[in-house]
Order: structure tokens, then C-alpha cells, then sequence
């Protein structure tokens, strides 16, 4: 009978215990539950430095009322140019990618994109985001929320070749990210092959393209410092940069509540935006370091050079503010206004 006394006293102990353990589970368990989708590998700098932590960030400012389930490399299935319609179509509940993976799509975004506009990351992502709220909210984003707005540091030429000189540009096979560096380098004479960065290690190895631009900060994850010996900057002008947007899925916004709404809106807007434009310049240093320690070349153009490839630029620009004005979306006040941002940011 004692035998059985402690035998019903252990069961209810921990029946209790498995009850008390439950109740907690469910009094901690997310109310939402956020599917985040994106292109690189998880250990690469801009999941690791700027979209985690900002997920990190949101579930610990909702209390676990959000839960951020993080799907790096393209994981819940499709191709980078694919994760715009993800998130308005509900695949995925948040994306992070290269506007330009949507050749068109993102008109105004362009702009930035143009030869030799950008100054720093912080600057231009800050300038991205003003003139997204005055240009872009209700036209090129009108079916997603957006949260961010950046660019990363200056671009530059990853190549097999040394580029030394505009020359050295001639028929070189180029992966350019967008069809604005498409069209520059196209201008500049190289023969440029569009394809989304995770693309970049395999083209390079299987030579089905000689060179690639890309910033510093994700070669190191991709590998290119082991596939090309040579980096070609321009100084303390940058050649390119890319648009990026951080966005979400427009009626998983409009269903949170309130309070919920409020913590995605102050981990988002304009000071995020030029955080992670910051976070990916200073990235560069330490995937720069990496190449240079591993016996690679940085080839840093001169003034003299660089203004050769400013002029030869040019057309590119000027092409596009014409067709931008052709479709009526004047190119020509985009570009001013753009500048005038960029100016202003860079300056404070």
C-alpha cells in the first residue's frame, strides 16, 4: 500500500510539473510567427550583421510575441529574382534583395545605381530611404511594406586579369548585378553577364565569366578571393553600388496588432536603413584584409585614370535619364533630387 501511495504521489508530481511546463510553454509561445527569406548563406555579413540582429531585435522588443524563422540561400525555394512576388504573394512573410534582380520594376531606385553617384553607404542609404518616402512609397513599393532601404560600399572589378586601365576593360565577360551596371559596362566595353551574386563562385570557376563586381564585404563568403587574384578600385570614387530592399508581405503587416505594428515600424524606416548601409562599408575592411593577406592585388586607380572612366561613363547616365523621362517619371528631377540628398547626408 505505501509502495502505492508513492507510486500515485511520483505520478501526480509529475503530471503537475508537465502541466505547469506547458502552461509556461504556452504563455511563452509567439503570437506571430514571421517567415524571413533571402539569397546568401547564413554566415555571410549582411544576414549575420544587419538582417539577424534586426530580427533578433524585433522578437526581443515584442516580448516572443514575434518569432522570426530565418530561411537563408534561397531555402524555402526559387531564384533571388523570384523574392519580391514571394513577399507580396505570401511565400515568404519578409525578403531582403537586390532591386535589380526585377530589371524595371524599381525604376526610381535606380538612380542611385548610376556611375560614380554614391559617396558612402551610411549617406546614400540615408538619401535612398527620403527619396523612397517622397517618390517611391506609393508607386515603385505600393504592394509591399517596406521596412529598409540601402546600398552597400563603393562597388569594384574582381578580376583574373589585372583592369589597370579603362583598356584593359575591352571584352572582358563581367558579371554586373543590375541592368544599370549591365548597360555601364556594356558602355565602358567590357561584355557584361547578368546573374545574381550566389551565381558568381561556380561562373567564375567554370570561366564562364572573367571578372565580377561586387563589394569587398561579400567575397569572403562566396569565395571570390580564391578565384580571382586582382581588386580594382577607383580611389575615393566609387564606380557603382546596388540598390537593396527589406520588405514585407503587406497584409501580414495589416493583420498585426497595433502594438505589434508599432515594434516592426521602430526597428525600421530611415536610421535602420542607414545602419545597414553602414554596417556594409565597414564590412569591407575585413573581407578586403583577407585577400590581402592571402597574397592577392588591390589595384587602386589613379585620379587621372579614373576621370578617363567617369567620361566614358557618362552616356550611361545620360541614357537613363532620358528613358526615365520617356516614361514620364523625369529622370532628369529624379537624378537632381537624388544628388541633392546624397549631398546634403554626406555633408552632416
Amino acid at each position: 500500500m505505501i509502495k502505492l501511495r508513492r507510486t500515485l504521489l511520483k505520478g501526480l508530481l509529475a503530471a503537475s510539473v508537465g502541466t505547469a511546463m506547458l502552461g509556461a510553454a504556452s504563455a511563452n509561445a509567439a503570437e506571430v510567427t514571421l517567415r524571413m527569406h533571402q539569397f546568401l548563406p547564413a554566415q555571410a555579413n549582411v544576414p549575420k550583421n544587419i538582417l539577424y540582429p534586426w530580427a533578433d531585435k524585433v522578437e526581443q522588443d515584442s516580448d516572443g510575441r514575434i518569432e522570426i524563422q530565418r530561411f537563408p540561400s534561397m531555402q524555402l525555394g526559387g531564384k533571388p529574382p523570384e523574392l519580391v512576388d514571394q513577399a507580396i504573394d505570401g511565400v515568404a512573410d519578409i525578403v531582403w534583395t537586390v532591386a535589380g534582380y526585377t530589371p524595371g520594376r524599381f525604376p526610381r531606385a535606380e538612380v542611385f545605381e548610376l556611375p560614380f553617384t554614391m559617396t558612402n553607404a551610411e549617406a546614400v542609404s540615408r538619401a535612398y530611404w527620403q527619396l523612397a518616402e517622397e517618390t517611391m512609397m506609393d508607386q515603385d513599393f505600393k504592394d509591399l511594406k517596406i521596412l529598409g532601404v540601402w546600398v552597400h560600399g563603393p562597388g569594384l572589378i574582381h578580376s583574373k586579369s589585372p583592369v589597370e586601365k579603362l583598356e584593359d576593360l575591352n571584352g572582358v565577360k563581367l558579371r554586373a548585378p543590375t541592368r544599370i551596371t549591365t548597360g555601364m559596362f556594356k558602355i565602358l566595353g567590357a561584355t557584361p553577364v547578368g546573374m545574381p551574386v550566389p551565381a558568381v563562385p561556380e561562373a567564375l570557376s567554370k570561366g564562364v565569366i572573367d571578372a565580377a563586381v561586387i563589394p569587398w564585404e561579400v567575397t569572403q563568403a562566396l569565395k571570390v578571393n580564391e578565384l580571382v587574384k586582382n581588386h580594382t578600385s577607383f580611389g575615393d570614387d566609387a564606380l557603382y553600388t546596388t540598390a537593396f530592399i527589406f520588405a514585407m508581405n503587406k497584409d501580414r503587416y495589416n493583420a498585426l496588432p497595433d502594438d505589434l505594428k508599432a515594434v516592426i515600424d521602430a526597428n525600421s524606416g530611415v536610421e535602420f536603413s542607414a545602419s545597414a548601409g553602414k554596417q556594409m562599408q565597414a564590412d569591407d575592411a575585413g573581407s578586403r584584409q583577407v585577400a590581402l593577406d592571402g597574397g592577392n592585388n588591390e589595384i587602386v586607380l589613379s585620379e587621372e585614370e579614373v576621370a578617363k572612366w567617369k567620361a566614358a561613363a557618362q552616356p550611361a547616365i545620360d541614357n537613363w535619364i532620358a528613358e526615365m523621362d520617356g516614361k514620364g517619371l523625369d529622370g532628369t528631377g529624379l537624378r537632381a533630387r537624388a544628388l541633392e540628398l546624397i549631398a546634403e547626408n554626406t555633408d552632416n
